[in-house]
């Protein structure tokens, strides 16, 4: 008769709670040169900051990505957020159109989509133009899977 012993219960380590400190703006620089120095070669040259916001200012320069700058990131943010918005515009509209056409939108339902989304694509172009954005700038570039939209 072969007997089994219990399992053997580990005891639990206490996590010891950490206090994170704020990163400072010298941190992530001196961070970002550490790691373009670690890439060597292989990392392309950081372009430098380009003041003018139109797509002149950005020809011939990396893809455009999400710039975390303290002094630009109420733009950034500003973008990323329309960004969304014009994404999530468009797959409304989208689904707008596919069930217009399978007639499932009474009239008075049709035109109020409409005009919500007309108001909705007004709204977004008009606070793009407030941080200096067009509608090209709320395309984001997803590397080797292309552009969003």
């Amino acid at each position: 008769m072969k007997t089994t012993e219990p399992p053997v219960k580990k005891k639990r380590t206490k996590k010891k709670k950490r206090n994170p400190k704020p990163v400072t703006t010298a941190e992530l620089r001196a961070l970002r040169r550490e790691l373009e120095r670690r890439m060597g070669a292989s990392a392309p040259a950081p372009q430098p900051r380009r003041r003018g916001r139109g797509p002149q200012a950005r020809r011939g320069t990396a893809p455009m990505r999400w710039n975390p700058e303290p002094d630009d990131v109420q733009r950034s943010v500003a973008q990323l957020v329309l960004t969304i918005v014009e994404f999530l515009r468009r797959l409304m509209e989208r689904q707008a159109i596919r069930r217009m056409e399978q007639k499932t939108l009474a009239p008075k339902e049709v035109e109020a989509v409409g005009t919500a989304l007309m108001r909705l694509e007004e709204t977004v172009r008009d606070i793009g133009k407030r941080f200096g954005l067009s509608p090209e700038d709320l395309n984001l570039d997803l590397g080797p899977a292309g552009k969003l939209m």
